[in-house]
């Protein structure tokens, strides 16, 4: 039985790799290196917070447990983007 299409990508923003030195991601067919350095909400998640990652549309990235949203555009380019941190 041959199915009419494919499915739907359910999966348009997937964390691949965590390691000491930051996240990986992919979100379609590109990928994105989130160092801690730059992306300082990340340092001391755990793996569930990083993990629960949504595309909310074509362009923005939302981490509920972490109250963190990102565009696309500032992983992109982050020197037009400078990022607020405030302990």
């Amino acid at each position: 039985m041959k199915l009419p299409s494919p499915g739907r990508n359910t999966s348009a923003a997937e964390v691949t790799q965590i390691s000491a030195h930051g996240v990986w991601m992919l979100v379609g067919d590109e990928e994105f290196f989130m160092s801690y350095e730059d992306f300082p909400w990340f340092r001391n998640a755990t793996v569930t917070q990083i993990h629960h990652v949504r595309l909310t549309n074509e362009a923005h990235l939302h981490w509920p447990d972490l109250d963190v949203d990102l565009h696309l555009d500032s992983l992109k380019d982050l020197e037009r983007y400078p990022l607020m941190y405030v302990k």
